[in-house]
């Protein structure tokens, strides 16, 4: 699928402001697909349908995440985290996107996951840093994406733990899988070097 046919489709589920944060999504997968070796293309189009089912209602996400057998955990936590792992169902069925690398990278990139590809960060990451976030901590999480794509990831989980701790909120799992597995890869790095 070509980028304006994506936009075309996406611009309908968006409201304005989050059509342009979806813009800088897309730019920012781009230029860090580029940097660190993922497919463009792939970056491009995950980026662009990453918020894809973000205004749909709480009960139709409910009942999809129900229906399609997401874990039910998900229920439990902020119904913010919904709209990734219903947005990568609804992609491929209403946008018809089968690609599983594009759909994984869409579904993980609120949460991240254990196991994350390169195109899973990127998308997390351009998500976080793209240019119209403006929060403390965004702009040294934007200098490390220039040095490190793993460092930079484990920043962004970072600053999402202690907001959420700040705000005496419930850490969904996956968030701290995340973070632990990508500190254990970086400090077996460091030890080899």
């Amino acid at each position: 699928m070509d980028r304006q046919k994506a936009l075309q489709i996406v611009k309908k589920q968006l409201t304005d402001k989050r059509y342009e944060h979806t813009i800088g999504v897309m730019e920012t997968s781009i230029q860090l697909a580029k940097k660190y070796g993922a497919d463009v293309k792939k970056a491009e189009l995950a980026a662009i349908f990453h918020d894809y089912a973000k205004f749909r209602p709480k009960e139709e996400m409910e009942k999809i995440i129900i229906s399609q057998k997401m874990p039910s955990q998900l229920l439990d936590y902020h119904s913010e985290l919904w709209h990734a792992p219903v947005g990568a169902y609804l992609v491929k069925e209403e946008a018809g996107i089968d690609d599983e690398e594009i759909l994984q990278a869409i579904r993980y990139h609120t949460t991240g996951n254990k196991d994350m590809t390169l195109l899973d960060k990127i998308v997390f990451l351009a998500d976080y840093i793209e240019p119209g976030r403006k929060f403390p901590g965004v702009d040294h999480v934007r200098e490390l994406s220039q040095q490190s794509l793993d460092k930079a990831v484990i920043q962004a989980l970072k600053n999402t733990i202690k907001f959420l701790l700040d705000k005496n909120q419930l850490i969904y799992p996956d968030t701290l899988e995340t973070y632990n597995s990508l500190m254990k890869k970086q400090q077996m790095k460091e030890d080899f070097n």
